[in-house]
């Protein structure tokens, strides 16, 4: 993972998108996002997923699923692949060390990139069993790793090689070394992120037949002590989603990004021009990065510092 690796945009500064329609803001966000723009960084991934900001690259890390590739947007407006070719990464996360975790539909694993650029298997079983095809990915406090685990990558041969699933559960799990443990069974489980206390859990529940929504679990010490629906989209499917330092949950959905307050209350939907597939903020609040199929967008806002 060294900058020797091709430079798919070289420096320079990112388009100006049109001002954002945005559309039934409660006054809490309108005052954030009244006056933003959503700014295209990049528009040629295919299919773009799993972004995360890699503190000790300065990097904007971010997976083109379907173009087995993982892509990194630096301030100076360049875009380099950081991984070529991937086993269909999707969602990506930073434990506590630095490194980089990723979900990989195609070893139907959880992978890490060490400093030395080396990527290999933390698991990829359970009860002698593989894995479906991890999607989201999210690191708490005390370091495990959490994942939700559907069976997209073994449905859709754009992002994953096609099989016969060998569990008979599509859930969420928790990676603390050894063998992961299922913590809640979904309907083919998403995206996920941490509230930021690190008590709460939020996944979206996304199957293609069947209700859709966001789902709060309740934690403690790695256990689950309470599963509720949080709030579903007015109109469209949840995908990725993350947290900021207020509680306020930003889903991704068809529409754009809907907006919820911690108790589940919609606040807004930020409207963008097409579908989008996950986001993730800046260090410092300021800036939400958003995947949205082809395109990496970033709207800048008023600080708010981030949970994940």
């Amino acid at each position: 993972m060294t900058r020797e690796l091709p430079l798919l945009r070289p420096p320079g500064p990112p388009l100006d998108d049109t001002a954002a329609d945005w559309v039934d803001l409660a006054e809490p966000l309108r005052p954030l996002v009244a006056d933003s723009r959503l700014l295209t960084l990049y528009d040629q991934a295919i299919w773009a997923e799993g972004p995360v900001w890699w503190p000790q690259r300065s990097v904007l890390a971010f997976s083109d699923v379907r173009g087995r590739r993982l892509l990194g947007w630096h301030e100076d407006g360049s875009v380099e692949i950081l991984c070529d070719v991937t086993e269909f990464g999707n969602g990506n996360a930073v434990d506590q060390e630095g490194r980089l975790v990723h979900c990989e539909h195609g070893r139907r694993a959880i992978s890490r990139t060490e400093p030395d650029g080396s990527t290999h298997v933390l698991t990829d079983r359970v009860g002698g069993r593989r894995l479906n095809s991890p999607n989201d990915v999210a690191v708490g406090p005390d370091g495990a790793i959490w994942f939700t685990d559907p069976t997209f990558g073994l449905q859709d041969p754009r992002e994953g090689y096609p099989a016969t699933p060998e569990l008979d559960v599509t859930g969420v799990y928790r990676w603390a070394g050894g063998e992961p443990q299922l913590m809640a069974a979904f309907d083919q489980p998403n995206g996920l992120a941490f509230a930021p206390s690190g008590r709460t859990l939020y996944v979206t529940q996304t199957p293609t037949d069947g209700p859709v929504g966001i789902h709060e679990l309740t934690l403690d010490q790695g256990r689950v002590l309470r599963r509720r629906l949080f709030a579903t989209v007015p109109r469209g499917i949840p995908d990725g989603l993350t947290v900021d330092s207020r509680g306020w949950v930003w889903s991704t959905s068809g529409d754009g990004i809907w907006v919820f307050d911690e108790a589940g209350a919609v606040l807004g939907l930020l409207r963008t021009p097409h579908l989008t597939s996950n986001c993730t903020f800046s260090p410092d609040g300021d800036r939400l990065f958003i995947t949205a199929a082809s395109t990496l967008w970033c709207l800048r806002l008023p600080a708010i510092s981030t949970s994940g």
